[in-house]
């Protein structure tokens, strides 16, 4: 079997650099290098990618033994039909460890066909430390790494202020751009850089905040020799990803028109507002997940899928997102059906198995992060509690109580202290007791959520129904 590289694979391109990207992993080659090669083949957007290694041990090595070509493996529903596409992305040019290259690695900085700078360096990565210096080849963090290297361009195009960069990070933080120009700042100051290159840095690059979405598994360990056969070549950095895709950029309208993703039909909306679609996200998305997971797993079932694919859970899970989540948004109704029913493919996509004990953890935060906000709006907006939001904290409640479900023990993980607060409540045997106390406990909440009109009386009826009656049988009298 071939091995895969530039002479092997001669439908491969070759691109011009115009893109430094910070990260090599799983999500930035299946979500962004994807649609760099998208916008080349559709609108020909004539971009090659630089990928700069974050951290001393990465896997630059390993991109240039295949002169940075892999396959990306797209798998899930699309409109309701299961889809299957794979695509061998050509728009790496070459890898670069700043670690054992650092001149190599600065000199992307003279290069002014360089534009964009992209990265994902996990949530951890935006950070500042006090221990970097100017001098280090190079500074440990992402932060300080990019200020060395916008210091290189600043000299290098004698502050010239339209050679600068467009700066798209894609890390999971809020607020991503803002808090990366942040730390950019604190290293001019600690470095002592000055004032002009100060004003070049604020004035002369545009650093958008965004919002990625997209499930990316990884390497498919399971089937990678018979990928392999499928492709025709021994390709040791395949990766797979979901159907679905959806970036966000909050950014001037120059760089809409300098990445055009959205010409080439691509899922990525250019907005003067990142929150309606952060809060969309969290609400629609993340909001199902945290009551569906209790509430299907006290059910008896264990995927995702199963549960939406239920006749009885999926109905309550479209209760949930479509009479209750989405009415405490404010994007025009018929966006969030359409986001509600690609949240609907992506729940049930038949080459994913994910587990709902794998979302449980840290359930009482995520509910307060992801569902409490949507259940006061309702009340606020439609008179009454939202009773599945109401239900799936019920379900929280009754899972961390413990015990068996079946032969299978029932183990939450949570904060010590939540743990330790649903124990002694348990341990009262006494559901009006539990319920009182949940909500009062305003150290998860930020508050007494007791005070709530109606809330603690349905929050006991729902517990006291799911221990006498059963789950299914109470979700039934709801839906």
């Amino acid at each position: 079997m071939n091995t895969l590289n530039r002479t092997t694979a001669t439908v491969a391109k070759s691109y011009p650099n115009r893109i430094i990207q910070f990260g090599e992993g799983n999500f930035l080659r299946a979500f962004i290098d994807w649609m760099v090669y998208e916008m080349n083949n559709k609108v020909g957007f004539n971009a090659g990618v630089t990928v700069v290694q974050p951290i001393e041990q990465g896997m630059v090595s390993m991109l240039k033994e295949q002169d940075c070509l892999y396959h990306l493996i797209e798998k899930g529903l699309e409109k309701g039909e299961a889809v299957r596409r794979v695509q061998l992305i050509d728009v790496i040019n070459n890898g670069v460890n700043p670690y054992t290259e650092y001149d190599a690695y600065m000199a992307l900085a003279d290069d002014l066909n360089n534009r964009f700078i992209i990265s994902n360096t996990t949530e951890a990565g935006i950070c500042f430390d006090a221990t970097d210096k100017f001098e280090d080849k190079p500074a440990k963090s992402f932060p300080g790494k990019l200020t060395q290297l916008m210091y290189r361009r600043f000299q290098a195009v004698s502050g010239a202020n339209d050679k600068g960069f467009i700066v798209m990070p894609c890390e999971l933080i809020d607020r991503n751009g803002d808090n990366l120009l942040k730390a950019i700042l604190q290293y001019v100051d600690l470095w002592s850089l000055g004032a002009e290159f100060k004003a070049w840095v604020e004035s002369a690059n545009h650093y958008c905040n965004t919002l990625v979405d997209r499930i990316v598994p990884g390497f498919p360990r399971e089937t990678i020799n018979e990928i392999k056969e499928e492709v025709g070549y021994n390709d040791n950095l395949v990766v797979e990803g979901e159907i679905f895709h959806l970036l966000v950029v909050e950014a001037p309208e120059i760089v809409k028109s300098e990445f055009p993703a959205d010409k080439a039909g691509l899922n990525v909306l250019f907005v003067p507002s990142m929150k309606p679609y952060r809060d969309r996200k969290v609400t629609l998305l993340n909001g199902p997940h945290t009551v569906l997971s209790p509430v299907g797993y006290l059910s008896g079932l264990d995927t995702v899928a199963e549960c939406v694919d239920h006749e009885v859970i999926g109905a309550y899970v479209r209760k949930a997102m479509y009479q209750e989540l989405l009415a405490s948004l404010d994007l025009p109704e018929s966006e969030l059906v359409e986001f509600s029913n690609d949240v609907i493919d992506r729940f049930r996509n038949p080459f994913v198995k994910h587990m709902v004990t794998s979302i449980m953890l840290n359930s009482f935060p995520k509910y307060k992060t992801r569902d409490l906000p949507a259940v006061k709006l309702y009340l606020e907006r439609k008179g009454e509690l939202p009773a599945a939001l109401v239900l799936g904290l019920a379900a929280i409640c009754v899972y961390y109580k413990g015990g068996k479900r079946g032969n299978d023990e029932i183990k939450p993980n949570d904060d010590a202290a939540i743990m330790e607060l649903l124990n002694n409540l348990w341990s009262s045997n006494d559901v009006d007791v539990v319920a009182e106390g949940v909500l009062k406990a305003s150290f998860i909440w930020g508050e007494d959520l007791t005070l709530v009109d109606g809330f603690e009386a349905k929050l006991s009826s729902y517990i006291s129904s799911i221990l006498d009656n059963g789950m299914m049988e109470t979700v039934k009298s709801i839906i």
